[in-house]
């Protein structure tokens, strides 16, 4: 019996890495690494728009010593095809021996492939494939051929189980026989078969997926339309595939959606998560600030998409202001980063959102005993998305149930209460079709915004004074994408508009101030070379600052009524109007020789605020040098810069119109390993000088008239940081993630003419953090996260007598050395427990999130008494238990 050989011509194809050239690095800044610019500046997942087809099929050679032996087998290989469609490497998964393998290999590196498509372009791909041989009985020869058999027909599609995700590349047919017909499903999950009519046992094989079998009663001559649900393998996190990024920055720390949602302590919140890595010193409780490196809060910019916005979190530290569902990623960097960003002299935080679904109607809506909020995405037509959430709290509703009772009879409200939303349409070229002539358009319009309001009054009782805090906080955004890509060449035009408004009231004490904005962003990015790569922009903001309000007298003198009344605040009234203009030019090279990757940078920046013309000029660089696939190091230095506030700029005594930007020198050193597959290492040290900050008071000055002039500010601030970042990272895998992440920091200031540093309020000189999660049997998830970070610092009260100041009617303390001791270090473990129940059609998680399980006692605040005699202290919130369930279809 002749051998002959039965090809498996249909493939089950993955998607592993794919990543076409970038516009200019929305992303591409500090140290760790700058992505290709199409994933940095458009924020873009890529998108497999078109499967590979065989085309020219090779046939392999049977051996002839397993062809003697009458041996079959089916040889499993992963085959890699190039942007052009042809095999650029093929390797055996399993190997079956008997000459088998080297035959199917041979074969396969002969193929031909119709060249795969991401995001409409050509693109490299990874399948697998399965090359059977079979021994047939030679063919007999007849007078006549006999009719042909009769046919049944098997078509449907293929859905995800608990999402009903669309299954595209899996292999469907009848049984395991290698010479049974099979199809594969198309990226919509479509797929038709055409079968012997009878019993089909069904099999379906999918990447990522369990093995699906089934019957169906296939009838002659007539079609079955059916719908499979295949059930994923790891259940609640979302597989996201991308190549490997080029790296540049020296720092620059990547969390993917699997592992934002499920880290305890942080309530299934992405953004929250920074709060755990190297570099980022922890706030006070409900705080809900960003201290990096030592810097101050305000000196660590946030944006969404590229777009500056005001704040990451409701009511300070409470959930982020942005639908979990929304977030694709988060990218941080602690310092160092790129020419791209500035207006800024610490750190920068990059959220980037996902685009809506392109196969159906999905969603999901979350309910905890903070807030409730929904989330849904579907395609509207071909090549058209849309997702929108929305969420709302009701904390101002619960909290005054269990708020205690005044036993004086006086009343507390403490009634905060939150909302945002977000809305983002996505277009683009047609699914799988080809690129124009002219390239390829793609973008998305998005719109979102938040509103924090919390109200305190507190009246009667044993109170000495009735007491009314309100304040808010409110941002409004809508911004535009457009992404043009030809060949090496891509431009990203980011167009936004938004409102911000701040207000505050204590008492009598009112403050309004609102923002309208303009801006606009152009990232351009060429590669000239295959070792040089240009990237380019500019970044220009217009703002319109409106504030206005009552407040004390700069000098605080409080006159009675009456003789004999009570001490009265004289208030005024201010209205200030202020114009901005911040317009930057930036520019990057990546010139790469060998293991070396070069990249210098320079922003330069025009500002006209208030009436003034500012410069500021900052020279960045970055050196990266990888000797080994595993082993790389890096290291940058650079000068950054950060405008003054508008107001500061009023003339004395209220601003000073001299005021310049601030300045940082910040450098860095460091080194990654790669020491398992899984497994990664990096270590940083830093040193940051910052120099020119705004500091109050300022200088008094004799004018030539000899009169004095006290300036309310002025830049004769001088800080220092330095010390070293360690993060020891577990990938995610199937069942586990985590990482142990360790700094060592020391953050120091002084004004000019004094030559001794004190410590800053924001130093923690050594923070530890140990996050771990892992998938138990039966739909349970566990994690964990330990803190320890040394105290704050604080200036000690050191009380020997009283003393009141009559002009402004209250005491005032005596105190030490500013900073010279710390609070009690802190201490905490958090746990997480997640349980998830896959139906057909949608998913239910159940979670409980514990803060502070056992119980721990740590110090956030003090407050004194009202002769400022005593020092009380506020303690951290005891162990706090917060359940929760999500649906997701």
């Amino acid at each position: 019996m002749p051998p002959t050989v039965a090809s498996n011509r249909s493939v089950l194809w993955l998607l592993l890495a794919v990543l076409s050239l970038s516009s200019v690095p929305a992303w591409a800044q500090a140290y760790e690494g700058a992505r290709r610019e199409e994933v940095d500046a458009g924020v873009h997942t890529p998108v497999l728009t078109k499967a590979p087809e065989l085309i020219q099929f090779v046939e392999a050679v049977y051996p002839p010593e397993a062809a003697a032996a009458g041996k079959a087998a089916s040889v499993e290989m992963l085959v890699t095809i190039d942007e052009k469609g042809q095999v650029s490497d093929a390797q055996v998964v399993t190997p079956v021996g008997d000459g088998f393998d080297e035959a199917a290999l041979a074969a396969v590196r002969q193929f031909q492939f119709s060249p795969a498509e991401v995001d409409g372009a050509p693109a490299p791909i990874q399948i697998q494939y399965v090359y059977n041989f079979v021994l047939q009985p030679p063919k007999v020869e007849e007078s006549a051929p006999p009719p042909p058999p009769p046919e049944a027909t098997l078509t449907g599609q293929l859905l995800a189980r608990g999402s009903r995700s669309r299954v595209g590349g899996a292999t469907v047919r009848c049984g395991d026989d290698p010479e049974a017909p099979e199809a594969l499903s198309d990226e919509d999950g479509r797929f038709t078969l055409k079968v012997v009519p009878g019993t089909c046992e069904v099999r379906v094989v999918a990447n990522d997926f369990h093995l699906f079998t089934t019957k169906e009663e296939l009838a002659p001559n007539e079609t079955t339309e059916v719908i499979f649900y295949l059930m994923p393998k790891a259940p609640g996190y979302e597989t996201v595939v991308r190549g490997a990024r080029e790296k540049k920055e020296v720092v620059r720390r990547t969390l993917e959606r699997q592992e934002l949602q499920k880290v305890p302590g942080s309530f299934g919140d992405p953004i929250r998560v920074i709060q755990n890595l190297p570099g980022v010193a922890r706030a006070p409780a409900i705080a809900g600030q960003l201290i990096v490196r030592g810097a101050a809060p305000d000196q660590t910019l946030t944006f969404f998409d590229g777009v500056e916005v005001p704040l990451l979190y409701h009511l300070g530290g409470g959930p982020s202001v942005l639908n979990a569902e929304f977030i694709d990623r988060v990218d941080f960097y602690p310092g160092g980063f790129g020419s791209r960003y500035g207006r800024a002299i610490g750190g920068a935080v990059d959220v980037a959102t996902r685009k809506g679904s392109s196969d159906t109607l999905h969603g999901s809506v979350k309910v905890d005993l903070l807030d409730s909020g929904f989330f849904l995405e579907a395609p509207v037509t071909e090549g058209i998305s849309i997702a929108g959430a929305a969420r709302r709290s009701y904390v101002d509703v619960l909290l005054p149930m269990v708020l205690p009772e005044d036993p004086q009879g006086g009343t507390l409200l403490v009634l905060p209460r939150y909302w945002d939303y977000q809305v983002r349409v996505d277009f683009g070229a047609k699914r799988g079709g080809e690129p124009g002539p002219g390239g390829r358009h793609s973008g998305y319009v998005m719109a979102f915004g938040s509103d924090d309001l919390l109200n305190v009054v507190a009246s009667g009782g044993g109170r000495n004074r009735d007491i009314t805090v309100d304040a808010r906080t409110l941002f409004h955004r809508v911004k535009g994408d457009w992404t043009y890509r030809h060949g090496n060449f891509t431009s990203v035009f980011t167009p936004y508009a938004g409102y911000d408004l701040g207000s505050f009231g204590f008492g009598e004490t009112k403050l309004d101030a609102s923002i309208w904005s303009l801006g606009a962003r152009e990232d351009l990015a060429l590669e000239v070379l295959p070792w040089l790569t240009a990237r380019g922009g500019a970044d220009v903001r217009f703002e319109h600052l409106v504030g206005e309000g009552r407040v004390p007298f700069l000098g605080g003198i409080q006159y009675p009524a009456f003789p004999g009344g009570e001490p009265k605040v004289e208030l005024q009234d201010i209205h200030r109007v202020a114009n901005t203009f911040d317009g930057a030019l930036y520019a990057e090279l990546d010139v790469k020789a060998g293991p070396v990757t070069v990249t210098p940078g320079l922003r330069a920046t025009y500002a006209r605020i208030y009436g003034q013309d500012r410069f500021a000029y900052d020279p960045r660089l970055w050196v990266r040098v990888q000797p080994t696939e595993k082993t790389a190091f890096k290291g940058s230095l650079g000068l950054y810069s950060q405008p003054p506030e508008a107001f500061n700029l009023e003339p004395a005594p209220l601003g000073n119109p001299a005021l310049t930007h601030e300045r940082s020198f910040q450098s860095s050193v460091g080194v990654e390993q790669q020491l398992t597959d899984i497994i990664s290492v990096d270590v940083t040290g830093y040193y940051n000088r910052r120099y020119d900050l705004v500091v109050s008071p300022g200088d008094t000055v004799r004018n030539e008239d000899g009169t004095l002039t006290r300036y309310q500010y002025s830049n004769r601030g001088l800080g220092r940081a330095y010390g070293m970042e360690v993060m020891l990272r577990h990938a995610v895998t199937r069942d586990f993630f985590g990482w142990v992440a360790y700094t060592l920091n020391r953050s120091e200031q002084r004004r000019v003419g004094s030559n001794d540093y004190r410590l800053t309020t924001w130093d923690q000189t050594h923070i530890l953090t140990a996050v771990a999660s892992y998938r138990l049997p039966f739909g349970f998830e566990l994690g964990a996260r330990m803190r320890y970070v040394t105290g704050r610092p604080t200036t000690p009260l050191q009380h020997t007598f009283d003393r009141y100041d009559v002009d402004r009617n209250n005491f005032t303390g005596t105190f030490g050395p500013t900073n010279s001791i710390r609070f009690q270090p802190f201490h905490q473990l958090d746990l997480r427990l997640d349980k998830n129940w896959i139906f057909q059609s949608w998913t239910l998680n159940a979670y409980i999130d514990v803060q502070n399980v056992y119980n721990a006692s740590n110090v956030e605040a003090t407050f004194y008494d009202y002769r400022v005699r005593e020092q009380f202290e506020v303690p951290g919130i005891p162990i706090l238990p917060v359940v929760g369930v999500k649906g997701s279809f």
